[in-house]
């Protein structure tokens, strides 16, 4: 990182050996401003709850993610195309980030909306995904809004009642249809899986015949190329799309 120390030039006038203590003393003066950049940014970017505000039980932070569609992408390349949008602590900051927010049903093209647990990245290989899953909902157009906000709602209320197991939530805009999924940590643990799966059933109101479809993350990371957090995966496109009144 450039600091504007560094346009500094020592003054020619006087011995070299005052020049070279000048030159350790200015060293010196740009380290400790540098560790006290770092410490109050740090300071900074801790997000907590403000006066008299409701806090949440974890800090969230949303993501945005934009792709070229039929284009596979590296893990790399995934991850510098997954855009931070902010984190927030409590009730009224989710409001505030939210309430600016461009609603899933009014995005165009191959447009993600990720809403994970601070310090989660919103990708299969991240620590706390990789040996988990996700519950897969296929949406016909004109419902994203209305399921995501019930979901992300749930989500941040507490409602799934499975401890640390949540991750986050996807919301994927495509051309024919919407996805949303929630992701686990423990793909293995059926229990959970099984209580996640009801509490969205109950959450978004699901007719008993939706078609839901659970999915690990090993499983997606060995399908060849990448196509985001939330693949099309054609092999199951004859499933019907869940039609919500």
């Amino acid at each position: 990182m450039n600091n504007k120390f560094d346009a500094l030039k020592d003054d020619d006038s006087g011995d070299h050996d005052q020049n070279e203590e000048n030159g350790a003393q200015k060293d010196g003066e740009k380290e400790k401003t540098e560790r006290d950049k770092s410490q109050s940014s740090s300071k900074r970017k801790a997000v907590v709850p403000g006066p008299a505000e409701h806090p949440l039980q974890y800090n969230y932070t949303f993501w945005y993610s934009r792709r070229t569609p039929g284009r596979p992408t590296s893990s790399q390349s995934y991850e510098q195309n997954v855009k931070q949008i902010g984190t927030f602590a409590s009730v009224e900051q989710f409001w505030r980030f939210y309430s600016h927010m461009v609603r899933p049903g009014d995005l165009t093209g191959h447009s993600d909306f990720h809403l994970f647990k601070e310090g989660i990245k919103p990708m299969w290989e991240d620590d706390a995904n990789k040996n988990g899953g996700k519950w897969i909902i296929r949406l016909r157009k004109g419902l994203a809004s209305r399921c995501w906000e019930n979901l992300i709602l749930a989500m941040l209320g507490e409602q799934f009642m499975v401890g640390e197991e949540i991750c986050g939530a996807v919301v994927s805009v495509r051309f024919q249809e919407d996805i949303i999924s929630i992701w686990n940590k423990t793909a293995s643990d059926q229990a959970t899986t099984a209580r996640i799966r009801d509490t969205l059933r109950r959450v978004l109101n699901l007719p008993p015949n939706t078609i839901m479809e659970y999915k690990t993350h090993t499983d997606s990371i060995k399908m060849p190329g990448r196509l985001g957090p939330q693949r099309l995966l054609f092999q199951n496109l004859w499933k019907p799309r869940l039609n919500v009144p």
